[in-house]
């Protein structure tokens, strides 16, 4: 199939941002329903990417462009149509680009390696695509030990999905610490 006979799921999420309201879910939602051969385009007020971490461990590539002040145009496609996004003539967002949140490099020694995160103050979705990012860096074996400000829902959800074991500490201060073990 080529790029242009491809269906195009459009979501744009600006009215929701700027009522500083969470699109995530709905964006997941979305795409939940996508095809192999689907592009899916999302409108956003900023670049999105924590985003792109989210989406490469759902087996996606994507790229992203300004098109306005407040007006970022995000676009995915299957990791087996990852050519697609080059046949615009925009660069292809990298593993590196989707990671500039997560810390610079992860210790690689013989053994499993812990890797802390302090979540803590990050406004939504910022922590949870920041532990998914740093998660994809991780070897199986590794744990990311991450200190959110509540109880992580939305990720919690997504690391069953995923079959990442973790451990839940809720903190007297109503925050939480999660170990998560990259199998």
């Amino acid at each position: 199939m080529d790029r242009k006979d491809a269906k195009v799921v459009e979501l744009d999420v600006r009215p929701m941002l700027q009522k500083k309201l969470e699109p995530f879910q709905l964006i997941m939602d979305t795409v939940k329903k996508l095809g192999k051969d689907d592009i899916f385009v999302l409108h956003a007020t900023f670049r999105p990417t924590p985003l792109f971490g989210v989406m490469k461990l759902k087996g996606y590539a994507g790229k992203a462009e300004q098109a306005g002040r407040e007006h970022w145009i995000a676009t995915f496609v299957h990791k087996k149509n990852k050519h697609w996004l080059d046949e615009t003539g925009t660069s292809v967002e990298t593993a590196v680009d989707a990671e500039q949140d997560a810390p610079d490099s992860l210790p690689r020694e013989d053994g499993p390696a812990t890797v802390k995160l302090d979540n803590r103050g990050l406004e939504p979705p910022q922590p949870m695509v920041r532990t998914l990012s740093t998660l994809v860096r991780c070897r199986p074996g590794d744990e990311v030990v991450i200190h959110n400000d509540r109880v992580p829902v939305f990720l919690l959800e997504e690391l069953k999905r995923l079959g990442y074991p973790h451990k839940i500490e809720e903190q007297p201060d109503g925050s939480a610490i999660v170990t998560i073990r990259k199998t």
